[in-house]
């Protein structure tokens, strides 16, 4: 499957692997998966923001006058899909501690697969800001499509989603599949740190980490 690659980017950096392994381990402690999630965040952050604009600002060094830069505009808007989503904004707030933060509260109904909405707040300058959608697991891509439908919605122009581990179905269209978030919407940028291999029949991503809610906050 080929993918547009200035709206998909894998996150291949070695550390990012290398926390990656044992992220999937099912070993691994509810402590250290939370803050291995934490950790990945600010990698995938880095990469999301990489292209933000700039402008120009006068500063007084201890020495003289110079010109530095800084970023223009209203900035950044953290959106996690609640509630494994709230375990990346920790880490885009390390990058951005002045970034706002809007909530998205969907389920997965367990027959369709489907998300159910059950809560959306976003902060009134929405419109205005660079908007970071924040799920650790992109399956079908279902809960992340209506995110993005919610944000357009709002006004939101500039849009750009992070996750942890995404099958293939959910990133782009397959045969016989559903518009998932690549097609969903032509100007939506989407970053992950695995694309893996496939869904299973109860659309849990193959080989995947498990439900990233339950082992982040250890209720597996």
């Amino acid at each position: 499957m080929e993918f547009d690659t200035e709206r998909f980017q894998i996150i291949d950096h070695p550390l990012v692997q290398h926390k990656l392994h044992i992220l999937r381990d099912k070993d691994t402690s509810t402590k250290d998966f939370r803050e291995l999630v934490t950790e990945l965040a600010v990698f995938e952050g880095y990469e999301a923001l990489r292209d933000l604009p700039l402008e120009d600002v006068q500063v007084e060094t201890p020495l003289e006058t110079t010109t530095c830069k800084r970023i223009a505009g209203k900035k950044i808007a953290i959106v996690p899909i609640l509630r494994a989503g709230l375990g990346m904004v920790d880490g885009i707030l390390t990058l951005v501690p002045s970034a706002r933060v809007g909530h998205v509260g969907m389920y997965r109904d367990p027959e369709t697969h489907e998300p159910i909405q059950y809560y959306c707040k976003f902060p009134p300058s929405i419109a205005e800001r660079t908007c970071l959608i924040v799920d650790p697991m992109l399956a079908t891509g279902g809960s992340l499509t209506a995110a993005i439908q919610f944000l357009r919605e709002a006004g939101v122009k500039d849009i750009r989603c992070l996750t942890l581990v995404s099958a293939p179905e959910g990133v782009k269209t397959v045969p016989e599949g559903v518009k998932t978030v690549l097609d969903y919407d032509p100007d939506v940028r989407l970053y992950t740190c695995a694309l893996d291999r496939e869904l299973n029949d109860n659309a849990y991503i193959l080989p995947g980490l498990g439900d990233a809610g339950d082992r982040i906050y250890g209720t597996k």
